[in-house]
């Protein structure tokens, strides 16, 4: 169930717990029974744990003291070898360099 702020003009704010289709434009303040309106505020949506929201805090991570590359990255297949050559027949479609 969403969380509304509404704001009492003597108490100052306080959430409140509303189902969408039911919320009040004004709600009694539970502290004291003053009418307080309701407050448009930011939505509280948690990215918390997808891989957009790492790939963002990583970004950001890196803005100021990015990442130090020491090394060529690897080549496919042991060290000292040529790459491995794909047999998928739709790897034969793309483009050349």
């Amino acid at each position: 169930m969403p969380v509304y702020e509404f704001r009492c003009e003597a108490c100052g704010p306080f959430d409140a717990h509303h189902a969408m289709a039911q919320v009040p434009r004004s709600q009694d303040c539970p502290a004291c029974g003053a009418d307080a309106r309701r407050v448009f505020s930011a939505v509280g949506l948690s990215r918390a744990n997808s891989p957009r929201a790492r790939a963002i805090d990583d970004a950001a991570r890196t803005a100021d003291a990015p990442d130090v590359v020491r090394s060529l990255p690897r080549q496919s297949g042991s060290p000292g070898t040529a790459p491995s050559v794909t047999r998928d027949p739709r790897h034969a479609k793309l483009p050349r360099p």
